[in-house]
């Protein structure tokens, strides 16, 4: 997704407006030099689109869309093979997230994709968690929390030993895992059946995040509200399709990860102007923008900021967006402060120009 810069001097520069990002996935947040450097390093042969034609669009309408953009995902996962290609990927996320403002960032991991590489599931969790407390602590990164996160296209019971494993190491800050989740595609799978995790997960605190409202609608919205009672959801921006299930996303506190980016590319909505940001502000809803997976779709975290400028989201719009980032996350209670003691500043500055 290219967008327009946005026009000098008429706004404040949005990679310096504080902020948490909420929805972005392990793999995914690599650099597409990166896992380039990857398959090279392991003798791996990547598809054309992560090569020379990047990013792609994909068509979720028909599945072969998202069959195709779990292709490449699932080539770019075959590239992380080691030790140290798992601490890059968190630190250089962490970087990343830094330098367009992220104070804290919530990284989504299923340990279970990386762990026939470093001797088994508690080894990969414990080598992120190790690097994300280690990158938080150097200037300039974003602070890094861990979600867990099992998939729908595997069995429920194995959702379940990753809820222990997240709650064995569940805590606060840095290097702690903060949330347990439930990804991949939406149409596959039993919620319900996930129910049972996500007790485990709540049980240790930890925050409840699982992905619904994006590939299927409103109806699939409340099945999770009604089975996993959520704190946020992944996505959920097809709410909007049914008043009813709006009101209670908004009255129950849920709040959502928009990621319009990714949105836009996979087909759930074919322009900008398409994407509800707005009604789901309007509806009184907390909106957390994220970027999902940079590494396919090619938009990082600052370019969701953009795209709701391009919906006439003012720069006091933006920083309610970031709040509402801010208050949804699980970052520490001294660096929830602090952002939003920034997001004012940045709203009280002068725009550029």
């Amino acid at each position: 997704m290219s967008l327009e810069p946005a026009a000098a001097g008429s706004d404040r520069a949005t990679a310096d407006l504080p902020k948490a990002h909420l929805h972005l996935h392990f793999t995914g947040s690599m650099r597409i030099g990166t896992v380039r450097e990857m398959s090279a390093a392991h003798g791996l042969r990547l598809p054309s689109a992560l090569e020379g034609d990047w990013p792609v669009t994909f068509e979720t309408r028909d599945e072969r869309g998202w069959f195709r953009f779990q292709s490449l995902y699932d080539a770019a996962r075959a590239c992380v093979r080691s030790e140290a290609d798992m601490r890059r990927i968190v630190r250089e996320a962490a970087l990343d997230d830094g330098a367009e403002g992220s104070r804290w960032l919530e990284l989504q991991v299923d340990p279970t994709s990386y762990a026939p590489h470093v001797g088994g599931i508690t080894p990969a969790l414990e080598i992120v968690l190790d690097e994300a407390a280690a990158v938080s602590r150097e200037p300039g990164a974003a602070q890094v929390g861990i979600v867990v996160a099992a998939s729908r296209m595997r069995h429920e019971l194995e959702a379940r030993t990753l809820a222990r494993l997240a709650a064995r190491y569940a805590g606060e800050g840095p290097g702690a895992v903060v949330g347990f989740g439930l990804s991949n595609d939406e149409r596959r799978g039993d919620t319900g059946a996930f129910a049972p995790a996500f007790r485990i997960a709540r049980r240790a605190g930890l925050a409840l995040v699982p992905h619904a409202g994006e590939l299927l609608g409103p109806a699939a919205v409340e099945r999770t509200l009604d089975a996993i009672e959520p704190d946020r959801l992944g996505h959920g921006v097809r709410s909007v399709e049914d008043p009813r299930v709006l009101e209670r996303v908004v009255s129950e506190g849920v709040a959502l990860e928009v990621c319009p980016g990714s949105n836009i590319s996979l087909g759930v909505y074919d322009e900008i102007d398409d994407v509800p940001l707005r009604r789901l502000v309007d509806a009184g809803a907390t909106v957390a923008l994220g970027a999902d997976d940079p590494l396919i779709f090619g938009s990082r975290l600052v370019e969701q900021y953009e795209v709701a400028r391009l919906l006439d989201f003012s720069d006091a719009d933006l920083a309610e967006l970031a709040r509402g980032s801010v208050r949804a996350s699980r970052a520490p209670a001294d660096v929830r402060s602090q952002a939003l003691a920034d997001i004012d500043s940045w709203l009280e500055s002068p725009p550029e120009g």
